[in-house]
């Protein structure tokens, strides 16, 4: 490992750099190819020996770039040799299924989660069947929709119309005059009602002489005072309150605390 970080390397004394020249080599022909490091992406069994080479196990293998292509998706081509005989074993990317496809020297084992039917293609005449199943399908969708749409808008309209119905059969009780004979009972017990009211409050401003009287010096706290309205000419009228504020004296408490006060000298 030291080697690798000298810093200074022998020249032998015939040495003439000048001797060294650069040249060009013709550029590659064929596909390209390079050397890469990758795992087996499927397992597999050699056709050569029948060894079996599980999925995962790591290689060095050689990476080809084909002219073949899905669409715009170039396809690789990759070479491993076999663990036990060095047998060549090639396989190659299939981006139309999104696997990969084993060519030569090796068979792929049977894997049970693999479609089998998947991988048939599927001819012109099942595809326009299966569009057209797909179209019915829709219909019926598109249909049903049609319909739930259509029973919501009649119950609407027959909603409506119950009420048109309703209002229109208001309108003519109204027309026939029961409106108006219920409209009239109501005015008179109303009528007759504020006439009680008025006996009640004729009744409570008389004494039992039938003399009309009316209360006098309600207010604060204060009640009042029932005066005929022939006697009320003659009472002298209350005098009006002052607002001025009067000196309170304190009251002795030593009388109830049992202290006795000693008499001025002087």
């Amino acid at each position: 490992m030291s080697e690798r970080k000298v810093l200074q390397k022998y020249y032998p004394p015939d040495f003439d750099p000048a001797a060294i020249t650069r040249t060009r080599a013709p550029k590659a022909t064929g596909p390209k190819v390079q050397t890469v490091r990758l795992m087996a992406p499927f397992s597999m069994k050699c056709t050569t020996c029948g060894e079996y080479i599980y999925k995962g196990r790591k290689f060095n293998a050689r990476k080809e770039t084909t002219e073949q292509k899905y669409y715009s998706i170039a396809i690789f081509r990759f070479y491993i040799r076999c663990t036990r005989c060095s047998g060549e074993i090639t396989f190659k990317t299939d981006p139309k299924n999104m696997d990969y496809e084993c060519e030569k020297g090796a068979k792929r084992n049977f894997e049970p989660w693999r479609d089998q039917s998947g991988a048939k293609e599927e001819s012109e005449e099942e595809r326009l069947d299966r569009l057209e199943r797909e179209e019915a399908e829709r219909d019926a969708m598109g249909e049903l929709e049609g319909k739930m749409v259509d029973a919501k808008r009649e119950m609407a309209i027959a909603d409506a119309l119950d009420e048109i119905r309703t209002r229109n059969a208001r309108n003519e009780r109204v027309e026939g005059g029961e409106v108006v004979g219920v409209k009239e009972e109501r005015d008179g017990e109303r009528e007759r009602q504020e006439r009680e009211d008025e006996e009640v409050a004729r009744r409570a401003f008389m004494t039992e002489e039938g003399e009309k009287v009316r209360r006098i010096g309600e207010g604060d706290g204060e009640e009042g005072v029932v005066v005929k309205v022939g006697e009320e000419k003659d009472k002298e009228l209350m005098p009006p309150p002052t607002f001025k504020r009067g000196v309170k004296r304190k009251k002795d408490f030593a009388a109830a605390l049992g202290i006795k006060k000693k008499p001025a000298l002087v």
